[in-house]
């Protein structure tokens, strides 16, 4: 395998969008004139008990944007949710389907913070959710590298409230 020597150069085209153009040695599987795409998570799923609670919760309580809700079955929905603004990273809210998700609910990163919401006014956002009743794990704290506070949905998922500086 051949190690980097620098970096690639990132472009825009009207006829064919953005690209990145590798034009130094790279790793495999990549050629030297190969281009390549940009890539981003769209969705992260996170496991509840039922639909309508999750929905109630992160659109009703927490202000996220209900992008779609279309049922793929019978007992099956496509959930996703997104904070106001956000444009690529959306939860998937999936309904668990047997014993072995259900046992996970809540566990999903072990006793890990698994989800971090980003803001731009942490003292704002912060007090928004005190008063909307969301479960503060500890009083917010200042780390070298912004405010962050620790909070949990009510399905046990743990999450980071962040500010950077």
């Amino acid at each position: 395998m051949q190690e980097c020597s620098s970096v690639g150069r990132a472009s825009v085209s009207k006829t064919e969008g953005p690209r990145f153009e590798s034009v130094h040695s790279c790793h495999f599987p990549f050629s030297c004139t190969e281009i390549i795409m940009p890539q981003f998570i769209s969705a992260i799923t996170l496991i509840v008990p039922d639909y309508d609670p999750a929905i109630e919760f992160y659109v009703g309580l927490m202000g996220f944007e209900l992008i779609e809700d279309t049922a793929l079955s019978e007992d099956k929905r496509w959930v996703l949710v997104a904070p106001p603004g956000s444009t690529e990273t959306r939860l998937l809210l999936a309904k668990a389907a047997n014993e072995a998700q259900e046992e996970v609910i809540g566990e999903q990163a072990g006793d890990r913070v698994f989800l971090f919401l980003e803001t731009y006014d942490f003292e704002t956002d912060y007090a928004i959710m005190q008063r909307a009743g969301i479960l503060f794990l500890e009083e917010p704290r200042e780390e070298l590298y912004g405010m962050v506070a620790k909070w949990a949905d009510p399905f046990g998922n743990r999450w980071d409230l962040i500010e950077r500086y």
